[in-house]
């Protein structure tokens, strides 16, 4: 399972390469501002897979399901934040019993396990559509891309997929 897991989250910190929200860039506010990162994080994404995918069709293709990719990725930052709103008006709600939150926290975890299921099944569609030559080299690519946005020194040396 880890090495499906790493699979998942390196897709994902390329995917969403700039980050999930747009309070984490220097003065960049508001709430329209973070399509400019998604968008980034698929020409960037898009523009790997041109230069790994030789057949065009194919290379299409895989650009199609990164896309659906993105879009699970948005929605699930949504469905997160729209969780984050409940349990903040639970939070204020002096009354609010205990199984209250245990439900929108277990609500939130099934939503995100969906969404990790989706993802990693666009994953496995992707993969399919390429040869193992060129899944090594976008995977590669794509390790060296997220290692550039890593926000602090963990220490932890990366190996390829």
């Amino acid at each position: 399972m880890n090495r499906i897991q790493r699979y998942v989250l390196g897709l994902v910190a390329v995917l969403a390469l700039a980050g999930c929200s747009s309070h984490h860039h220097t003065g960049m506010t508001g709430e329209g501002t973070g399509d400019a990162y998604w968008q980034k994080g698929q020409q960037d994404m898009a523009s790997l897979i041109d230069r790994t995918v030789k057949d065009q069709e194919k290379a299409q293709q895989v650009k199609s399901i990164v896309n659906d990719i993105v879009a699970e990725l948005k929605a699930g930052r949504e469905r997160d934040r729209a969780g984050h709103r409940r349990l903040y008006e639970l939070n204020a709600n002096y009354a609010a019993a205990p199984e209250e939150f245990t439900k929108v926290l277990d609500d939130a975890n099934n939503l995100r396990m969906q969404s990790a299921t989706k993802i990693l099944s666009l994953r496995f569609r992707m993969k399919d559509l390429m040869t193992v030559e060129e899944w090594k080299a976008l995977s590669d690519q794509m390790l060296a891309y997220s290692n550039r946005y890593k926000h602090s020194g963990a220490g932890e040396a990366k190996t390829g997929y």
